[in-house]
C-alpha cells in the first residue's frame, strides 16, 4: 500500500473562501460522510481543512498569502493509503469538493525518501 495526498482547491473569494461560513457548514454532513467512508474502507491515514491565511516564507523574505491575485486556493487534504494512485482517483471521485463550481483535488503520490 501506497500514501497518497489528495489536496482539496477551491476559487478564492473577496479576500476569503468562496463559500460563506454557513455554506460550510451545510456541506459538513457530506464531508463527514465522505471520510467516514474513507475510514471505515481503511484507506484513512489523516485530513484537515486549511485556514485562508497564511505566509510565504522564500528565500528573500516572508511575504502574505495565498495571494489576493490567485484563482484558487488550498483548502485542505486528504492523505489516503491504497494500491495505485487510480484507487486514490477513485476515492476522490466522491469528495464533496466537487461539488462546487471551481472545486477540483490533486492526487499526488507521497515518496518516502531514505536519508542519511
Amino acid at each position: 500500500m501506497k500514501e497518497f495526498l489528495l489536496l482539496f482547491r477551491n476559487q478564492v473569494g473577496e479576500g476569503s473562501y468562496s463559500l460563506s461560513p454557513e455554506e460550510m457548514q451545510s456541506t459538513m454532513p457530506k464531508w463527514q460522510d465522505w471520510i467516514g467512508e474513507v475510514i471505515q474502507n481503511g484507506n484513512f491515514v489523516s485530513s484537515q481543512p486549511l485556514d485562508y491565511e497564511g505566509k510565504i516564507v522564500k528565500n528573500k523574505g516572508i511575504t502574505d498569502g495565498p495571494y489576493v491575485e490567485a484563482k484558487e486556493i488550498l483548502a485542505g487534504y486528504l492523505i489516503c493509503k491504497v494500491a495505485t494512485i487510480e484507487d486514490a482517483i477513485e476515492i476522490s471521485k466522491k469528495c464533496p469538493i466537487l461539488d462546487y463550481e471551481f472545486g477540483s483535488i490533486e492526487v499526488r503520490p507521497i515518496t518516502s525518501l531514505a536519508i542519511g
